[in-house]
Parts: structure tokens; sequence; C-alpha cells
């Protein structure tokens, strides 16, 4: 089982590394100058020359590389003496590291990622994700629990009732779950649900997790405002799901071992829940860890309908305001996130499923 999972650490490691260079060579093609970019198009040739060094980009793009792929390990080695040397250690860019070991002018360091400063803001980029990545998580969350739930209860029920009315009627709904684009059914929920039925439901067509106090007493907790974007992202989710479910029970139900069960006497709450939905949960917890991992990339149009201040709104920001050291973090960040949950799938769908070789 270690060596299982240490090699799947290993693949991740690799896996983010590549990404970590092909997102630096395709922002590099991007036309645009960082410097304009910063200090806008009204100045003079030192200025703009003193802002390129100060952001490494006089450098040659092989040395940018090599400096990128240094800040973004938590483990990297910097010049501790010499000020001018490009990979000199300042203490402003790495508020907080551990020096493991320290040989002639280099240290290397522990730390946390660096992904630069934004343009717009001059804020750091790891300070603006860790401010917007906890509501897309919770967002994430509710609406994959939502989907799960649902989406089992459905799968569990059409199974048993197969080919009657409500299995029919499951299937259509899940066809069109999977069908309705997320964008669309979040600009549908807001306006039916908000607007037009806003005096019975009492929900907010846009607002995030928190809102500002009107009387000065700084942010409130809005649960109700997760309501419809967390139903708006789950409910192709939840389509999926309930599919899956059906089609996974049918066919263990046509299994030896659970005309046996029957055969038995065992009722058949007992067939279901003790020996059939075990063993036909692995193509939904795979496809859950997947929809739970694009859900925290791709709930940038839901996010945006809904004005809800996570990970999307933050790229759309960024888009709009051509702030490529925020969309660069954010593609980054969202990559790990995909490669740790890609991770812990493997690992779990080992454990649960005894045909998999963990040797692999």
């Amino acid at each position: 089982m270690l060596k299982f999972i240490l090699s799947r650490l290993w693949y991740g490691v690799l896996v983010m590394l590549g990404v970590i260079v092909i997102v630096f060579v395709l922002f590099q093609i991007l036309p645009g100058d960082a410097s304009r970019m910063l200090i806008g198009q009204r100045t003079d040739i030192s200025t703009t020359e003193a802002i390129k060094k100060e952001l490494g980009i006089d450098q040659p793009k092989f040395k940018q590389l090599i400096s990128y792929i240094n800040d973004m390990m938590p483990v990297s080695i910097h010049n501790s003496v010499d000020k001018e040397n490009f990979f000199y250690l300042d203490e402003a860019k790495y508020a907080n590291y551990l020096s493991i070991l320290s040989f002639k002018k280099h240290k290397v360091i522990l730390k946390a990622p660096y992904l630069k400063r934004s343009f717009q803001t001059q804020r750091p980029v790891n300070e603006m994700i860790s401010q917007a990545f906890p509501k897309t998580f919770i967002l994430a969350v509710v609406a994959m629990s939502f989907a799960l739930i649902i989406g089992i209860l459905l799968g569990i029920i059409s199974a048993i009732f197969k080919n009657t009315f409500i299995d029919r009627t499951t299937l259509v709904g899940s066809v069109f779950g999977m069908a309705l684009p997320s964008f669309f059914f979040a600009i549908l929920l807001a306006w039916v649900f908000a607007y037009l039925l806003g005096n019975f439901t009492h929900l907010n067509m846009t607002g995030s997790l928190y809102t500002i106090d009107d009387f000065g007493n700084g942010q409130i907790l809005t649960a109700k405002n997760l309501i419809l974007p967390a139903f708006a992202l789950g409910i192709r989710p939840l389509a999926v799901i309930t599919e899956l479910t059906r089609a996974s029970l049918l066919d263990v139900f046509s299994m030896d071992y659970i005309k046996t069960a029957k055969a038995k006497g065992l009722s058949n709450q007992r067939v279901i829940f003790k020996h059939a939905l075990k063993n036909s949960l692995n193509p939904v917890i795979s496809s859950s860890t997947g929809w739970f991992a694009s859900m925290l990339a791709g709930s940038v149009f839901v996010e945006y309908v809904f004005d809800w201040k996570g990970m999307g709104t933050l790229i759309v920001d960024a888009l709009d305001k051509y702030d490529m050291p925020v969309l660069m973090g954010c593609i980054v960040f969202i990559s790990l996130i995909l490669i740790i949950l890609n991770i812990f799938a493997d690992i779990l769908y080992a454990i649960i499923d005894p045909k998999v070789k963990l040797n692999e």
C-alpha cells in the first residue's frame, strides 16, 4: 500500500511540474508587456526598465522559467548573500520560510509556493486565492453532497422500480439535467426563485457567503445565498450519479450472490443496502471525485451569475483586467487541487475495490 501511495505521489509531482512549465510557456506567448500593465502606458524608459528588473522579466526566458519553478516548489534554492543575483532570497517575498540547509552563498528553504503579486492591486496572489478558495470549496462541497445524497437515492428507487413510470421519469429528468448548461440553469433559478418568487422564498439573486451589515457590525454569514448556486452547480453531477447508481445496481442485481441472498429469505432492504449498494458504488465514487474537482475548477459561470466571491469571480476579474499573475496563480492552484483529488480517488478506489492492484 505504501509503495502504491508513493508512486501516485511521485506521478503527481511530475504532472505538477509539467503544468507549471506549460502555464509559464503559454503566458509567455500571450501579447502584452507586464511592465506597461503594472505602471500604465505613459511612462519613461528608465522606469519601465526598473520595473522589468524588479519583476525579473529582463532576464532570458529560460532563467525566468527556472525562477518560476523555484518559486512554485515548496523546497527551493536561493542565493542568500548577493542582492543583485536573480535567485536572491528576498525576505519580503518569503515572509515565512524554514531554512533546511546552507552551503556557501546558497540556502535550501521550505516555504509556501510564491505566486507573485497582482498587477492591478499589488496584493500577493497567495493572499487573494486564500480568501477566494474557501468560498468555492464550501459551494462545491454543498453542491456535491446534494448531488450524492439525492442522486444515489433516485438511482436506488429507479433500479428497484425498473421500467415503471417512476424509472422512466427519473431517466428523463437525468437526461434533462445532463443536457442543461449550468450557466443557463443558474440564470433561470435566479430569475424564478429570487425574482419572480422572491417574496415567498426570500432568496437573493446575487450575494456571497458573507454580506456587509448595514449597521456597521462587519460581515454576516448569509447561508441562504448558498442554496441557489449549490443547486445550479449540483444538478449535472446529480443526473450523472443517478444514472450511474441505477446502471450499477442493475448489474449487481443480476449476479449470483444477490440471487443467493434473496433465496435465503433476506429482505429487499437488507439485500440492497448491505450487499448490492456497497459493490455498486465504485463507479459512483470515481465519478464523484472527478465532478468535485470540476466544480472547484469550473464554477466560474455559476459564481459570476450569483456574484459569489470565490475562485470563479477572481478568475473572471483577472481575465477582464488582464491580470496575468492572478490568472497563472489560479490555474496552477486549481491544477494542484485536481492532482491531489485524483491521487485521493486512486487510493480510495484501491481500498474499496480489492481487484485493483496496489503495486501498479
